[in-house]
């Protein structure tokens, strides 16, 4: 349902510091200037949705993000839902997205170099994350410098 064109384009959602969400947006194709979009969200089908109080707006006013504080996914599922209206007349709906998550670095870094043993020890904990419980999923890099 919804004009032809309308539908926003490039859908994108990022977690960042663990519990925060920026998702962004394009107005669609043949969107024009009097075309609001309105974004909700849940993590799981038996809730309802939670709708955007905190909208990034474009040089006509239109809504081409949001910004969410608070966010949990835990279970690895979003579920969006982005609706509004030209002159009175349906926008087409969205069914592809992209979520990432911008992750933090390690924590508790501790390095211990001795001359004996002419090494250095490194330790470190895994980064907090929204939803991502098996710290065996990351993989890190050392970058060691000589000062």
């Amino acid at each position: 349902a919804g004009m032809n064109g309308t539908a926003i384009e490039n859908f994108v959602c990022v977690i960042f510091n663990v519990s925060f969400m920026n998702c962004t947006w394009h107005a669609g194709r043949t969107a024009s200037g009097d075309t609001q979009y309105f974004l909700y969200w849940k993590t799981s089908r038996n809730e309802d949705f939670t709708g955007c109080q905190n909208y990034i707006k474009d040089n006509c006013g239109r809504h081409t993000g949001c910004r969410f504080q608070n966010v949990t996914i835990e279970n690895k599922r979003a579920y969006f839902l982005v609706n509004g209206s030209r002159n009175g007349q349906n926008i087409q709906s969205i069914s592809d997205y992209i979520i990432a998550e911008k992750l933090t670095p390690p924590l508790n870094v501790t390095v211990n170099c001795t001359e004996a043993s002419h090494g250095c020890e490194i330790w470190w904990q895994p980064p907090h994350t929204s939803h991502v419980k098996k710290h065996d999923c990351f993989k890190y890099e050392i970058v060691i410098e000589n000062k």
